[in-house]
């Protein structure tokens, strides 16, 4: 037998949702069947797996320790080890700016990406232990496309990791991006569109009038500098699409330099050649985030900045 406190990170979710962490090798039937037998208890008395759990809350499963062994898998990734740029944390989050190269989440099973990171960073300062694991991960709440750099919300407690992806969800929370496009832009603009997605080659298509299966975009944009043929700008997801901001910049025939997927092969090769430009000069450098309930009220109207990276920021000072 053993007895499972709910600790402050565990609770606020539904019973079968805890013990599918805890017990991730056996099937749901598995744990109703236990529960219906009174195999697995709360609070001493029987469960149907629907019940919140509250901070306390004692979880007994009268199992033997070979049963809760089979069952049972704690998944520590091993990874190479990435020094995270780390712009803010607290108990609950941790704001890291990410570099380009590097995948927000895996795109299969052999990759390595900032979640994984993240868990090894948090294991290793022993803000987060083997044991607390088999519960609860900390994750990601926002992507950015892997070439893309910049600031990354990542949820330390489940209480972060709920509500800052509520807040991206929703879009209340505002942020913000600095890129380089060919060309000359003189004023600020707000562009709209329609986009569809091949699934397939991973890649968008944006028009003008809306087509079948497309989804409205809202981008705005504020030119911040000028180097000869090439803008410096700020730009404002409305609407937040996968490639938004560097197809609809495209669209409108002022790619972002060092886009290979969605920018003008000629203009690459002139900013690589210029700048040793060799990837999209696109950077979320802003977060700014709304009223936020408790636990993270202190958070609420907090506004945070994540400096350019190396080449993108050398570009920009020898404008001045």
């Amino acid at each position: 037998m053993q007895s499972l406190i709910v600790s402050k990170n565990e609770a606020g979710q539904r019973l079968d949702k805890l013990l599918a962490k805890y017990l991730n090798l056996a099937g749901k039937s598995f744990l109703y069947k236990m529960m219906r037998k009174k195999n697995i208890t709360l609070n001493g008395k029987k469960c149907d797996g629907s019940e919140k759990l509250g901070e306390g809350d004692e979880i007994k499963l009268f199992l033997s320790d070979e049963t809760i062994e089979k069952f049972s898998e704690v998944k520590i990734p091993q990874v190479k080890k990435v020094v995270l740029n780390v712009i803010y944390e607290d108990e609950h989050i941790l704001l890291v700016n990410k570099p380009a190269g590097m995948l927000s989440q895996k795109a299969k099973e052999s990759d390595e990406s900032l979640v994984e990171y993240l868990i090894d960073y948090l294991l290793s300062k022993g803000s987060l232990t083997t044991e607390q694991l088999r519960s609860f991960r900390p994750s990601i709440c926002n992507r950015l496309d892997r070439n893309t750099s910049g600031l990354v919300v990542c949820g330390k407690s489940l209480a972060g990791l709920q509500l800052m992806s509520a807040v991206f969800k929703d879009r209340s929370i505002h942020k913000y991006y600095q890129c380089v496009v060919k060309g000359r832009l003189s004023k600020k603009q707000v562009i709209k569109g329609f986009l569809t997605k091949d699934e397939t080659s991973n890649q968008v298509t944006i028009h003008q009038e809306q087509v079948p299966d497309s989804l409205p975009i809202v981008t705005e944009y504020e030119p911040i500098d000028f180097y000869e043929d090439y803008t410096l700008l700020k730009v404002t997801l409305v609407t937040g699409r996968t490639h938004q901001i560097r197809a609809h910049l495209s669209s409108i025939g002022h790619p972002i330099m060092g886009d290979y997927k969605y920018g003008n092969k000629k203009a690459n090769e002139e900013a690589r050649k210029l700048f040793s430009v060799q990837s999209q000069l696109l950077h979320s450098f802003q977060v700014t985030f709304p009223k936020l309930p408790e636990p993270l009220s202190y958070l609420s109207g907090k506004t945070f900045f994540a400096p350019l990276p190396g080449i993108f920021s050398n570009i920009c000072r020898d404008w001045k």
